[in-house]
């Protein structure tokens, strides 16, 4: 242990622990690092008869106490072998067993370049790694698993201490001196025993867990990755296994036996990262445990490599400009938290924060970079590499240059494209909201540049983003308008004046609603409406230092290789003219399942429905058009006071009505002009096709009416 860096510093017989099977635990070896080297007890930490010389010579040490001018160097591996604590562990009974346990080796992590399975070894007979019934399989889990579980079960730490009078609580009042000179010297109380050491060893009984987990078959703990039946095990309680999943999230995340199940799974998933990486995305769609959160995530975001050593290869010492600014903002971050807000996690904070921006010189530090970070330093608290590289990876995928120095016209153009998403859902919202001037530069530009977490506590954020980090870039924006909708009727009921009010205060938002809206928004909306020209550009495998990360739901539009069909970029002042978003010619011809010259392509399951709308007069219509699209022509549509014309081919436009609508012209003022008059109207889902008709000519998939006879 020593030779590793630790110190206990309470080394003494009764830490020294035997289990029923002859294994020896070292215990309580964590009390001098928790307690900051002592300074933050009243109490020393040791044992008179076995301290060394130099501790007791030392005495203790408080920061508050003027006699001391600089806290004590913290001990070191030397006060661990003084030769009574020496003597004591040459009894004959440690020498005994001594020589059944390997020299103490560092568990290879999950995200190294080590080989994890340099060292496997397996029984000759293979049988021996099978189980009887009656053997205890949870026993075999990782403590922090078992603890997990434990509370998941029922368990409550805090009243097992208080049941056996470790924690003793009593009125403040009680506890003050009766009498305090001017000096600050008190007489009267003496020290009050509940504020002093007590290392009694509690065991907790996992009876309750285990009649919990009674029906749970022992394949459960060793789950076939392969199985494409199911990922639940069969078992006695199968069939309500089977049923939990289709509980609300909150319930599933307080089922013991449900949770077991997800915990095991993840955990071989995981062990076989990057391997696996597809059914890690595969179960992640389903729901992540809470437990393993912090590793699922890292494995969502394509972190790989040695993320330990290039962490410790920043600078994270040297005073820089922003550290001001960091050290103003970390006592704001999320402080309810009673982990982020402590003074472990000040300089945890810190250290992650000024490593990114130490190693990002083309970024600047901009205010919601620590919100960004805080579900990260949350799930790693003790793993600010992995933290760090999670922060890393996360912000080129979804805020691409958002922490330029001059970041004005990414965030413009983001804003924008929000907007036209508004649009092209929700119209009667979205002019409504233009109508009262209540855009999104007012709102959302902290909930984007610090994807919500400024705008929601963590629990509801881990939630948010098990679903937002298994969709692309363009997510957020339907995370965005979930939101609007959940307010929709306050919003469409008030004035500016109480839309501000209403947002500098957010009300409650479901949060599983929210996720389930923004699924259901995201697979409505074309790729190639939410293109933006300032997004990440395609990049090859390792990139951005931690791998390549990919979507579940959908990949990046950026990320498709560029034809003629593919969307143009267009000026931010010609994109803010537009109401309605446009997509591309191949985005139209894979929507409406035109298909070139060929083997036929398969169908895919799960696009939205489409109509086109050709808004050409009727003589070009007939010279050639996409083929199923209504021709509906621009200077006839509309009467004088902006109502649709009734007419046939506006009566089929009706009975499409909540289709996704894609307006077609030779001129694009046009179809602009056209679908800005649907959305007047309140016509959902309207968007036009970039480039016009013309975009189409050269492919051949235009059709030509025969001629009638």
């Amino acid at each position: 242990m020593n030779k590793h860096g630790m110190v206990h510093r309470a080394l003494t017989a009764h830490n020294v622990l035997m289990d029923c099977k002859g294994n020896v635990k070292l215990a309580k070896f964590g009390l001098y690092h928790m307690t900051d080297h002592g300074a933050d007890v009243d109490f020393p930490i040791g044992y008179p008869s076995y301290l060394a010389p130099e501790v007791i010579a030392q005495g203790s040490f408080h920061p508050s106490d003027p006699s001391y001018d600089e806290a004590p160097l913290p001990s070191g591996p030397k006060t661990d072998i003084w030769p009574t604590p020496a003597k004591l562990l040459g009894d004959p009974v440690f020498s005994g067993v001594s020589c059944l346990y390997t020299p103490f080796q560092k568990p290879v992590s999950l995200f190294s370049s080590s080989l994890r399975c340099a060292h496997l070894e397996l029984p000759e007979d293979i049988s021996e790694l099978c189980k009887d019934d009656d053997d205890d399989y949870l026993s075999e889990r990782a403590i922090d698993e078992v603890y997990y579980l434990w509370c998941l079960a029922g368990g409550d730490l805090e009243k097992e201490l208080t049941n056996k009078e470790i924690i003793q609580s009593k009125p403040p009042i009680c506890t003050l001196p009766k009498f305090i000179l001017e000096d600050g010297e008190s007489f009267g109380q003496g020290r009050d025993r509940s504020f002093l050491l007590d290392d009694t060893t509690v065991t907790l009984s996992l009876c309750q867990l285990r009649n919990r987990l009674k029906d749970v078959a022992g394949e459960a703990y060793y789950p076939l990755l392969e199985d494409e039946q199911s990922s639940l095990p069969q078992s006695n309680s199968s069939n309500e296994l089977s049923a939990t999943v289709t509980l609300p999230l909150i319930i599933r995340e307080r089922d013991t036996e449900y949770q077991l199940i997800r915990i095991i799974l993840f955990d071989r998933l995981l062990k076989a990262y990057p391997y696996k990486k597809n059914l890690v995305w595969k179960e992640a769609r389903v729901d992540i445990p809470p437990l393993v959160r912090g590793l699922a995530w890292a494995a969502l975001l394509g972190i790989e490599g040695d993320i330990q050593a290039k962490y410790e290869s920043i600078d994270k010492d040297t005073p820089i400009p922003t550290d001001r600014q960091i050290e103003v903002d970390i006592p704001r971050c999320h402080q309810y938290d009673e982990l982020l807000s402590s003074p472990q996690g000040h300089i945890k904070f810190r250290r992650v924060l000024k490593a990114w921006v130490v190693s990002h010189p083309d970024l600047v530090y901009w205010q919601g970079l620590d919100s960004l970070c805080a579900p990260f330093l949350y799930l790693n608290f003790n793993n600010e590499a992995l933290a760090y590289a999670c922060m890393s990876a996360f912000i080129p995928k979804y805020l691409y240059n958002f922490f330029l120095k001059d970041n004005s016209h990414v965030i413009q153009e983001y804003l924008t494209v929000f907007s036209q998403m508004i649009a092209f859902h929700d119209p009667e919202l979205s002019n409504h909201l233009n109508e009262i001037g209540f855009i999104p530069d007012l709102y959302a530009i902290p909930w984007f540049l610090t994807m919500f977490t400024h705008v929601f506590p963590l629990h509801k954020i881990f939630h948010l983003w098990d679903t937002l980090l298994l969709g692309n870039s363009s997510f957020p924006f339907c995370i965005g308008v979930a939101i609007l909708q959940q307010l929709r009727d306050r919003l469409l009921a008030n004035g500016f004046n109480e839309c501000i009010l209403l947002f500098s205060d957010l009300p409650e938002i479901d949060i599983e609603r929210c996720v389930r809206e923004s699924i259901n928004l995201f697979c409505w909306t074309p790729k190639s409406a939410t293109y933006r020209q300032h997004a990440q550009p395609p990049k090859s495998t390792g990139d951005n230092g931690f791998g390549k990360t990919a979507s579940y739901f959908s990949s990046d539009y950026q990320d498709m290789p560029k034809t003629d069909l593919s969307r143009e970029p267009l000026a931010l002042c010609d994109l803010k003219s537009e109401i309605s978003p446009r997509i591309s010619a191949e985005d139209l011809i894979d929507l409406c399942e035109l298909s070139f010259p060929g083997p036929a392509k398969r169908t895919k399951v799960g696009k939205p429905k489409i109509v086109a709308v050709d808004i050409r007069n009727v003589e070009d219509f007939s010279r050639g058009h996409i083929s199923g699209s209504i021709n509906i022509p621009f200077s006839t549509a509309f009467s004088p006071d902006g109502e649709l014309v009734q007419c046939p081919a506006t009566g089929i436009l009706l009975n499409f009505r909540g289709r996704v609508i894609v307006v077609i012209s030779h001129a694009m003022k046009s179809a602009v002009l056209f679908a800005a008059h649907l959305v007047k109207v309140n016509f959902p889902r309207v968007c036009i096709l970039d480039g016009g008709i013309n975009k189409l000519k050269p492919t051949g998939l235009l059709t030509v009416p025969s001629p009638q006879i």
